[in-house]
């Protein structure tokens, strides 16, 4: 068999692996959901963006509206992008989210290989990251995480090969699919000698890519961060920027020291054997491989304590770890690169071993997948509908999660988290007070909030009239127990 015969062959086995998780994944859904649905709220946000795109009504919300809500762009974009072709739709979201995934396996063993891993260990670090729970997560969720982890593959390989513009575009087009990413930028630059090529090859890519995104926030929401950036930022710098005050050992120790503890058990949660390896890795890879893959290897040592100290919001492992799932790729192929060069016989031995201690983990994490798709279709998607049947077409909902509501309904959406209503921001500063206060001013006819949220708010039956109530017997992922829809009987405070 010859060389690209062998190397279709280690892809196929890759894509191959894929489906047994995903497997495992769906039949849990099935079992415990009853229906296929996307494990987060959010979900849904992007398939509405998506649909609004597709139909012609531009990147808003409510159509007419434009508005940088959201923080993956680019994800988006490739949502629309399908919708115009075959409609926007959960299948369409997942068949997207699969390929994703398996794209990231596949560019994973590539650049795995291409920083001199043995083809038996390049193989397993494709295999090893199709099978963590966390991906296979991203693959069925309808987020954008998949598509980041591929990016990021797609941007190592590029690096290994020197192709500079196409390093800084991958690196680039990850950031607009997961902000996180950004680190990377840097770390790829500096990864080899620094001229004033390099330099302007860098920020030129990243400069456009990145400056319409930029340009669109500055014109829709009045910061070069989408609105969902300034709604939930809760401290560091960006925090700071936006007038979140905070104890200063708040920002500079205990949230940094706190997201480090969760970054290393993220990393346990997807292997067991991931952090301890990754610590010996990250030395290892200064004299295995030298500075160019050891400094984007520090990327996975910033991480957290960026999360932290930039634009602190959740921490590392906060959905299934959303926010840092984009970096496994780098993780593995640090991890092969430094594998020492042994017989075929014992590096494959080695390589199953590693691979045979990932499968404990699928199980219960189809667990949570599948009762978190029963949370939000029992709650978020079921009021959606019910919304839908209820209310007349022109009414306006005050809401607190956006996703399905706003995606089955059809109908205007006041925001009251400020992700694609950013004028509720400050007035989201001053406490529930505020919020009550921004809802006298724009009236809305209904109220679709969790009363332990808005505790004061959900009491005033002076306001308020009950017309529906949910309540999730086992609540894994929704913000709280009930969520109730309110008729809003007058606006005055």
């Amino acid at each position: 068999m010859g060389a690209r015969w062998r190397a279709r062959f280690a892809d196929l086995i890759v894509v191959a692996a894929a489906a047994v998780p995903l497997t495992l994944f769906l039949l849990r859904e099935r079992q415990i959901a009853g229906a296929a649905g996307f494990p987060l709220d959010d979900s849904w946000i992007h398939l509405h963006f998506a649909r609004n795109l597709a139909e012609g009504a531009g990147f808003s919300y409510n159509p007419g509206v434009p508005v940088a809500g959201s923080t993956a762009p680019l994800w988006t974009l490739l949502l629309a992008a399908g919708a115009f072709v075959a409609g926007a739709s959960l299948v369409l979201a997942k068949v997207l989210g699969v390929a994703a995934t398996v794209a990231a396996g596949v560019l994973t063993r590539r650049a795995a290989l291409a920083w001199g891993a043995a083809p038996a260990v390049a193989l397993a670090a494709g295999v090893a990251l199709v099978w963590t729970g966390a991906l296979t997560w991203g693959a069925l969720s309808g987020m954008e995480v998949s598509l980041a982890a591929a990016l990021v593959a797609a941007a190592l390989l590029a690096h290994a090969s020197d192709g500079r513009a196409a390093t800084a575009a991958l690196a680039a087009l990850a950031t607009l699919a997961r902000p996180e990413a950004i680190l990377l930028v840097p770390a790829l630059l500096l990864a080899k000698p620094v001229g004033a090529r390099r330099t302007l090859v860098f920020a030129g890519v990243t400069l456009l890519a990145l400056a319409p995104f930029v340009a669109f926030c500055l014109a829709t929401v009045g910061t070069p961060l989408p609105a969902t950036a300034a709604a939930k930022v809760e401290g560091g710098l960006v925090g700071w920027l936006a007038g979140v005050a905070e104890p200063a050992r708040v920002t500079f120790l205990e949230r940094p020291w706190a997201f480090l503890r969760e970054w290393v058990r993220w990393l346990a949660l997807t292997h067991w054997l991931l952090p301890v390896m990754l610590a010996v890795a990250l030395v290892a890879v200064w004299w295995r491989r030298g500075r160019a893959l050891a400094v984007p290897a520090l990327v996975l040592l910033v991480h957290p304590l960026a999360m932290a100290l930039l634009a602190a919001y959740r921490g590392p492992e906060f959905q299934e770890g959303r926010y840092s799932l984009h970096l496994l790729p780098l993780a593995l192929v640090v991890l092969a690169a430094v594998v020492p060069r042994a017989s075929p016989r014992t590096t494959g031995a080695l390589a199953l071993l590693y691979l045979a201690l990932a499968l404990p983990a699928l199980a219960p994490a189809a667990t949570r997948y599948a009762w978190a798709v029963q949370n939000i279709n029992a709650m978020q998607v079921h009021l959606g509908h019910w919304l839908d049947r209820e209310l007349p077409r022109g009414a306006r909902i005050a809401v607190n999660d956006i996703g399905a509501i706003a995606y089955f309904s059809r109908r205007e959406i006041v925001d009251l988290m400020g992700l694609v209503t950013p004028a509720i921001i400050p007035y989201r500063r001053e406490g529930e007070g505020g919020v009550v206060r921004f809802l006298a001013e724009t009236c809305p006819d209904h109220l679709v909030i969790f009363p332990a949220w808005f505790p004061r708010l959900s009491a005033r039956e002076d306001l308020l009239e009950v017309r529906y109530r949910v309540r999730l017997d086992r609540n894994e992922v929704s913000g709280a127990d009930e969520m109730v829809v309110y008729r809003l009987k007058r606006c005055a405070v």
